[in-house]
């Protein structure tokens, strides 16, 4: 059986009442009783040892028995207790509460088995006191002296219902404690199912959704402020992220089918005309050479798909050496001369030193400044000039590619180099492209702990600049 986190809270509130319930009813009232308790026997007993000390002298005297036997009845009503005069003998000489006519000399009656030595040092019991009381009271002992001999004792009682109504009233006042803060938890929990519970369940339902492809589905933000807010805006961020991963992989898979069928078709297309004779023998060259275009494409596109999967960071090794790069720089400008003439496009070198030593993977740096320049070369307009430079600086070359070609705009800087991402501006400009050349070039980069950043204005151009490790 599952139970949500709301369903145990309630639970451990009502175990938590319960327990709290219990122990006021069992554990508040003995500590009650006992404090209550003690303090009528502290009570009773400096009224049983004033007396005592009062009365000592006239205990025994026959003619001022009757005016303190009478002073004790007004005490004894006035506390809601009863006083006794017991000597060693265990004789009542005189009781508050004994109503029948008596002399002064009189013993009013005896307890039997009365043993004034059992008491020990204690100055109290409870019970019915030897069978003489109809109730169970506290009795507390004070004792009668005269000339340091015992004479008997002060004996005073009090009915344990007056303790007990003095508990309850505490009792009560536990109970009423009990249930506000009781009140105050409960509140605690509705605060819970507002703030946590329901957001809770949101954010399940939002998993959910998400499981089930649905990565447009939105969560409900009341505020970004705490730490549930902020798990839902993060879980909103991560499934647009995907969503938007999402788009571009089936956008690249759109771009990356279109650009195998296209020269597939053409391959087929041109192998199937030569093959039933509709080309001519002496234009077949010709078309070997289409063919044989289109194969490079499709290679290049291989290629391409193939060192993205092997740039996987877990996985990637480098081929480190020293090199000059910019013996690369010029050697892949040449790879250009063909393309470059037919656009009328120059190449303007600046370098800080004949010769730039750095320590990188030769091969993958050199696709880094194939990629950049194809780039810079494809956006550039007619009768333009392309820029590249490498200066030193500290440990580092900075290596510069700058156009003054159509630029990218503000929103796509930041997209230019997800893998699949293809912008609309770079389809129109050209059609062979995969959109996947400069997210190559961010993570050869990254594999050899570099950095790469762009500055761009539409209409103007951009400015790609890289750094590597110079040669020590």
């Amino acid at each position: 059986m599952k139970f949500n986190l709301l369903t145990k809270y309630l639970f451990v509130y009502a175990a938590v009442a319960l327990l709290g319930f219990l122990g006021v009813t069992f554990i508040s009232y003995r500590i009650d009783y006992a404090k209550v308790y003690n303090y009528y026997t502290d009570a009773l007993y400096k009224q049983a040892l004033s007396i005592s000390s009062e009365y000592a002298d006239d205990y025994f005297s026959e003619e001022h028995l009757r005016i303190v036997e009478t002073e004790l009845r007004t005490v004894a009503l006035l506390n809601d207790t009863r006083i006794m005069f017991i000597d060693t003998a265990g004789n009542i000489i005189l009781d508050t509460a004994y109503a029948q006519e008596h002399n002064t000399k009189d013993i009013l009656y005896t307890i039997d088995g009365f043993d004034y030595t059992s008491l020990g040092t204690k100055h109290t019991q409870t019970g019915d006191f030897y069978g003489m009381l109809d109730c169970t009271c506290l009795s507390v002992f004070a004792p009668i002296t005269s000339s340091f001999t015992m004479k008997g004792y002060v004996v005073v009682h009090l009915d344990e219902n007056v303790i007990t109504g003095n508990v309850y009233t505490t009792f009560n006042t536990n109970y009423i404690t009990l249930v506000m803060v009781m009140l105050l938890s409960l509140s605690f929990i509705a605060l819970y199912f507002v703030q946590i519970h329901k957001p809770l369940n949101g954010i399940i339902k939002a998993t959910k959704e998400y499981g089930k492809g649905n990565l447009a589905y939105k969560i409900d933000v009341k505020n970004d402020i705490d730490e549930i807010g902020r798990l839902s805006a993060s879980l909103n961020y991560m499934a647009s992220k995907l969503d938007e991963s999402d788009q571009f992989q089936q956008k690249f898979l759109s771009n990356i089918s279109h650009d195998f069928r296209s020269p597939l078709t053409s391959i087929k297309g041109y192998l199937e005309a030569i093959a039933d004779g509709t080309i001519p023998p002496e234009m077949t060259k010709k078309y070997i050479d289409i063919v044989l275009f289109e194969t490079d494409r499709l290679t290049k596109l291989t290629s391409n798909i193939l060192t993205l999967n092997e740039l996987d960071p877990k996985t990637v090794r480098l081929e480190l050496s020293v090199f000059d790069v910019n013996s690369i720089i010029k050697h892949t400008i040449e790879t250009f001369e063909g393309t470059c003439k037919k656009k009328r496009i120059q190449f303007q070198l600046t370098f800080s030193a004949e010769t730039c030593s750095v320590k990188a993977d030769k091969s993958k740096i050199g696709q880094v400044i194939y990629n950049l320049v194809d780039n810079a070369i494809k956006f550039s307009h007619e009768n333009s000039v392309i820029y590249i430079s490498v200066r030193e600086k500290g440990e580092k070359a900075y290596i510069s590619v700058k156009d003054n070609g159509s630029g990218i705009s503000k929103e796509s800087l930041d997209k230019i180099w997800d893998r699949f991402y293809k912008s609309d501006a770079s389809r129109g400009r050209d059609k062979k492209g995969s959109g996947l050349g400069l997210s190559i070039t961010k993570e050869i980069l990254q594999a050899h702990n570099e950095t790469i950043d762009v500055v761009s204005t539409v209409g103007v151009g951009t400015e790609f600049i890289f750094t590597l490790a110079l040669s020590k």
